[in-house]
């Protein structure tokens, strides 16, 4: 799978909003349609921001970026997506608007993906959803699930109804907790991954690293470097996320795309905010895995 074309990244795009004032462009699925941007990808970013000047500012961004706009939506009556970020313990906690631009992305004319990337989050406003099945019902080759179960945005029912389908599923402890019942274990990942014949489920822990457990019984573990010094955790799943994308469109085997994966998330945490919007700091990666532009 190593064309660049038919790359579909779906969902979110809003403003992070911190404590200090500050605030910084994200949403999931924009920050890994960054990411693979920045990495000589041409993902097809569909999504909607609202007619105002946050709306522009996202625009503006993904030209500066080279970032196709083509599919990003103007809504006349819901604003442009935002999140208030909070932190204790050193974790952060979000307060998601409802009913903003991307919640009603409408339904889009492509042609048929070899990989489509979606997540959790947009799917909590019955027009979003609509589109959302659209695109599932398209044939994609292969389907990337991030699950981001953030309470009270997300039912069950939907969120199993999108696995069942999937190719790849990615999520932390506590969601496959959530969405298994059960303690989250090795036991429990690898009847999540049979049940929902995925080819491959990845399994997030923060500071501990990731999982991935594979169909053929591999269980491919990583871990952080200790001498790691986060400045904010947001936006490292999606930097993780990411690099796994690739490596799927690089053919990569798991364990070095796995590797890579952590490798990018630590650096990527190393940093204000989940994208970086300086080419140098991309250059170097693609420089060492010798990535073709």
């Amino acid at each position: 799978m190593t064309t660049k074309e038919g790359l579909y990244i779906y969902g979110e795009v809003l403003f992070d909003h911190f404590p200090d004032g500050s605030r910084v462009l994200g949403g999931a699925p924009f920050n890994v349609a960054w990411h693979l941007r920045a990495f000589g990808q041409a993902p097809q970013l569909i999504s909607r921001v609202g007619d105002d000047p946050e709306g522009a500012e996202v625009r503006s961004a993904m030209r500066d970026w080279g970032l196709s706009s083509k599919s990003l939506q103007t809504d006349a009556v819901h604003p442009t997506g935002r999140v208030t970020v909070t932190f204790q313990g050193g974790e952060p906690g979000y307060d998601i608007v409802p009913d903003c631009a991307y919640d009603h992305i409408a339904e889009v004319s492509l042609p048929r993906c070899n990989l489509l990337y979606h997540g959790t989050l947009a799917a909590r406003f019955p027009t979003s959803v609509g589109t959302l099945r659209q695109l599932r019902n398209s044939a994609p080759r292969s389907v990337f699930i991030d699950v981001n179960l953030r309470s009270p945005w997300w039912q069950e029912t939907l969120v199993k109804e999108f696995l069942r389908g999937a190719d790849w599923v990615k999520l932390n402890s506590d969601e496959l907790a959530l969405l298994t019942g059960v303690t989250a274990s090795s036991g429990s990942a690898r009847a999540f991954l049979h049940h929902y014949q995925l080819q491959g489920l990845l399994v997030t822990k923060g500071a501990k690293g990731a999982e991935l457990f594979l169909p053929d019984g591999q269980h491919l573990r990583v871990v952080p470097s200790p001498d790691i010094h986060p400045v904010d955790t947001v936006g490292a799943g999606d930097a993780f996320a990411a690099v796994i994308l690739l490596g799927l469109l690089q053919e990569w085997p798991m364990a070095l795309a796995l590797e890579r994966a952590q490798q990018f998330a630590a650096a990527v945490v190393g940093c204000r905010g989940a994208t970086v919007s300086e080419p140098d700091f991309y250059r170097v990666f693609s420089q060492n895995w010798q990535l073709d532009g």
